[in-house]
């Protein structure tokens, strides 16, 4: 595959960039003293993930429909091997709008958060390690 032009990636960047950001609020979140927001830490995971799924998909050229559901960006993306790494982030998708609302919301419980953010930290990884492999340089790691 061919390299895409610099303008193209700069695209692919600055959704990699809004992703790390939703990643390191929702890891910060973690860590704050007294009560924390649970709710607001799984949507920032889901916000994550899908904007990291996107970003594949801006890098490869395919066009998405505006959608939070990761499986239907999953689907976008292909049968290939790394797709099962990750197919569990799907569990995310309630996350993005639920989480938000007055009223449709559901109570986020501590385990849950932890575990959006571990998936979203799946999904950052792997789709890091996908466009670096298809030759994209992207800055060392600031999250773990």
């Amino acid at each position: 595959m061919n390299l895409p032009d610099q303008d193209h990636l700069d695209k692919v960047l600055l959704w990699i960039s809004c992703a790390d950001e939703d990643l390191g609020l929702a890891q910060y979140a973690l860590k704050m003293p007294g009560s924390r927001p649970y709710r607001l830490i799984a949507f920032h995971a889901q916000q994550c993930a899908e904007k990291y799924l996107k970003a594949y998909l801006v890098y490869n050229d395919i066009d998405f429909p505006y959608t939070h559901n990761i499986k239907k960006l999953l689907d976008f993306c292909g049968s290939h091997i790394w797709i099962e790494e990750i197919k569990r982030a799907e569990e995310l998708t309630p996350y993005a709008v639920t989480a938000r609302y007055p009223g449709i919301d559901e109570i986020v419980t501590e385990d849950e958060a932890i575990q959006a953010v571990k998936l979203a930290s799946i999904v950052r990884k792997t789709i890091r390690k996908v466009l670096v492999d298809d030759g994209m340089t992207i800055k060392e790691d600031t999250f773990k």
